[in-house]
């Protein structure tokens, strides 16, 4: 791995700086509980000046006009984060603690590549349309629909895959023609900086269009983000808990509020599926130690393949490559710190107290006595309503549950109040579509089909979110519509 070069201040106003406070908090490696670097830690009167710079970028330039302007901008932050991707590789593994492999996928290289769809829907994406001519109360009229930004867009990002979410927001953001206040999770703030100094030093975005705020792992940065009438949307990626917080703060000034939240998919296997070659595949859910909100966290099997699924399933999680994050060949790290590790252990003993038959790992692994490990963890015969089976544990813990027939799948499947993902997998696509069109969920896997990509929308039902990320429906979150009438002309 190469040497971590790391920027450790924010980005407001055109400008890298220090916190007004001049403090500074550690970003720790979560693979070694040892300090990589400091960072500046941000308060109400650093996020303050950045929604005015935004306020300001937004009001005064004509960055939310210039289309030209803002492709420019966004060609030389792509080009920008291509140049300096062998040195973001090492820190994405240092602080986040996800295996080097993940960085030559989603967590580094396929996100830079992605933004490249958003800059095409700078000149791709319909900004206008005419309506039929219209007739009303005795007037004819021409009408038109046109596309706008919103104004100043505050994001808030978590710790899993920080670089992805990053982009994932200030790419349809800024393409669209907003401002942005950016607030990255305390545990991976080098995620932001890296993409805030690029901005500064190689793009022409004008200064206050992009503001980076980091802060250590206190409320008040987000809290004034959420609640400052200048900020016209907040568009929040984490937990559900978090979610309720920012809808709430949010709805005192009315803004716009997308948030994509927590999960509890599930992968239905039905009873005709090639189980030999399709039910080892799930042991990579603990891919990244299980620490994402998409994945599929309960396993369904057919109670007349039950006990085969359990064995391939046994076989593949003891057999799943662990350890250190710089090893390419591991598929999992550690989890994000102390506190969300203890987390998972909690919910381990639970499931074990409620039940649950803990067949494979369940504790720390004792060949890494520093790092915050938890090996990969296989409960089997769980209760759909037990714990473990209905709330988000966001780490390496699969739970798997018997079921009837297709029906009572469906049924299991959608006993969550999340609705996040799903997959289902069978020897007839047709079985398996229909089974898909019954869960209410945002995205579903069927026979292994990835749904992901910069072009798909992604969201979730029920307590997993509001809107959509990705594609045009994700585009549209960063715009309002403006309806036009003028009178048609006469003869």
């Amino acid at each position: 791995m190469a040497e971590i070069q790391a920027e450790s201040r924010m980005l407001i106003d055109g400008k890298l700086t220090d916190a007004a406070s001049g403090r500074t908090f550690t970003n720790i490696n979560p693979a070694t509980e040892e300090a990589i670097g400091e960072v500046a830690d941000g308060g109400a009167e650093d996020v303050d000046r950045a929604i005015g710079a935004a306020r300001q970028a937004f009001d005064e330039t004509d960055w939310s006009s210039n289309r030209e302007l803002r492709k420019r901008g966004l060609e030389q932050l792509k080009a920008g984060l291509e140049n300096h991707r062998e040195e973001l590789r090492p820190q994405i593994v240092a602080e986040v603690g996800s295996p080097v492999a993940l960085t030559y996928a989603v967590q580094l290289d396929s996100c830079i590549g992605d933004l490249q769809w958003d800059i095409d829907q700078i000149d791709a994406y319909q900004w206008e349309y005419d309506l039929p001519v219209h007739e009303f109360m005795g007037s004819t009229s021409l009408r038109k629909v046109i596309h706008e930004p919103i104004g100043v867009c505050g994001a808030i990002t978590p710790w899993n895959f920080p670089f992805m979410l990053n982009l994932s927001k200030l790419g349809p953001a800024l393409a669209a023609g907003n401002t942005m206040v950016l607030k990255p999770a305390p545990d991976t703030p080098w995620s932001a900086t890296a993409i805030g100094r690029i901005i500064a030093e190689e793009t022409d975005i004008p200064p206050g269009v992009v503001n980076i705020v980091t802060a250590g792992d206190k409320a008040e940065v987000g809290e004034v983000l959420t609640g400052d009438p200048r900020v016209d949307m907040i568009s929040f990626t984490g937990s559900t808990m978090t979610g309720r917080r920012i809808m709430a703060r949010g709805a005192e000034t009315l803004k716009r509020v997308f948030l994509e939240l927590g999960g509890k998919s599930a992968n239905i296997y039905l009873d005709d599926a090639d189980f030999a070659s399709t039910v080892p595949g799930s042991a990579m859910t603990c891919t990244h130690a299980g620490q994402g909100c998409a994945i599929t966290t309960r396993i369904l099997l057919p109670e007349s393949r039950y006990d085969e699924g359990v064995e391939l399933l046994k076989a593949a999680f003891e057999a799943l490559p662990y350890g250190d994050p710089t090893d390419v060949s591991n598929l999992m790290g550690p989890l994000i710190n102390e506190r969300q590790r203890d987390r998972v252990l909690g919910y381990i003993e639970k499931g074990k107290a409620e039940g649950a038959k803990l067949l494979v790992g369940g504790g720390r692994p004792a060949a890494f006595p520093k790092g915050w490990f938890v090996e990969p963890t296989l409960f089997v015969d769980v209760d759909p309503d037990s714990t473990i089976a209905q709330e988000e544990i966001f780490g390496p813990v699969i739970a798997v549950i018997k079921y009837t027939d297709d029906n009572d799948a469906v049924r299991i499947a959608n006993n969550s109040s999340y609705g996040l993902s799903g997959g289902v997998v069978s020897a007839s696509l047709d079985r398996a579509m229909a089974v898909a069109r019954r869960i209410r969920t945002g995205t579903v896997s069927v026979n292994g089909g990835m749904w992901f990509g910069p072009d798909a929308p992604f969201g979730g039902y029920k307590d997993s979110g509001i809107g959509r990320e990705h594609g045009v429906a994700g585009f549209e979150e960063y715009l309002e519509t403006k309806t036009v009438g003028m009178p048609a002309p006469i003869g």
